[in-house]
């Protein structure tokens, strides 16, 4: 796996917004744009500890609800 290096937080920054862009069908630097509006990737980070217990497809609709505020 591409990703074994990585740390757990930036692991799960990298696993939901890979599946964001995807669902989204937007592009990577559209998600950049997104991130600097919004701060998806901090509020990933501020929220590792509850959100790492969680599956890929809670963490991600908490994301879209966050984005959504």
């Amino acid at each position: 796996m591409a990703y074994k290096n990585l740390d757990g937080e930036t692991y799960l920054q990298v696993q939901i917004s890979n599946l964001y862009i995807r669902k989204h069908g937007i592009t990577p630097q559209e998600f950049i744009k997104l991130d600097d509006e919004c701060d998806v990737l901090g509020f990933l980070r501020d929220g590792y500890e509850p959100f790492h217990l969680t599956g890929t497809k809670g963490v991600l609709r908490e994301v879209e609800d966050y984005i959504a505020l």
